[in-house]
């Protein structure tokens, strides 16, 4: 205690040593080794004996598993396969690309390289067709060209879903193919 407050670091959800207040605790050694169930105390003093942490595994069991072992070197393992799980982790964003229904042929080869260049990299793409005033009356056009896109699309990217409009704005989903989808 210091000055009025606890100065005590926290252990994220494990109970250790002096923490465990159950009558009864099932005892696991270091190697796995079940030692049978005993009081907290006596666990707590094998615990000391064998220059080990006491820590509570399995709380909700009947009785609560405790297990000794080195609970500073086992906080060190557990962040850094937590670091290296994060490190292979990979966020896939979604890149979207704008059209309109009157494209031209050179901009919708620009469209489509841009796409395939996103779906490369690992990206999902939205593909989007926007209707100003009276190109409204002709959404066939638009999903035409979105179903055109996708198929130009097709060695390198699966179609979510089926076009769809949402007010002035039809669209769809490219998602870039797996190495399994692309070696079929």
């Amino acid at each position: 205690m210091e000055n009025g407050r606890c100065c005590r670091i926290s252990n994220k959800g494990h109970q250790i040593n002096e923490e465990i207040r159950d009558k009864e605790v099932r005892l696991v050694s270091a190697t796995g080794e079940q030692l049978g169930i005993m009081s907290a105390r006596e666990a707590l003093e094998k615990a000391m004996e064998a220059d080990l942490d006491l820590v509570k595994i399995s709380p909700t069991a009947v009785p609560p598993v405790c297990k000794l072992m080195d609970y500073g070197k086992f906080k060190f393992e557990q962040t850094k396969r937590e670091k290296e799980a994060k490190k292979n982790q990979r966020v896939v964003e979604i890149k979207e690309v704008r059209m309109s229904p009157s494209i031209d042929v050179n901009d919708f080869n620009v469209k489509l390289r841009n796409a395939q260049k996103f779906l490369g990299e690992g990206n999902r793409v939205k593909v989007t067709v926007r209707f100003r005033g009276r190109e409204m009356a002709h959404t066939d056009i638009g999903k035409n060209l979105l179903v055109k896109f996708a198929e130009e699309c097709g060695e390198v990217a699966t179609l979510d879903k089926e076009p769809k409009l949402d007010g002035r704005h039809m669209s769809i989903f490219l998602s870039p193919k797996t190495a399994k989808e692309t070696k079929k």
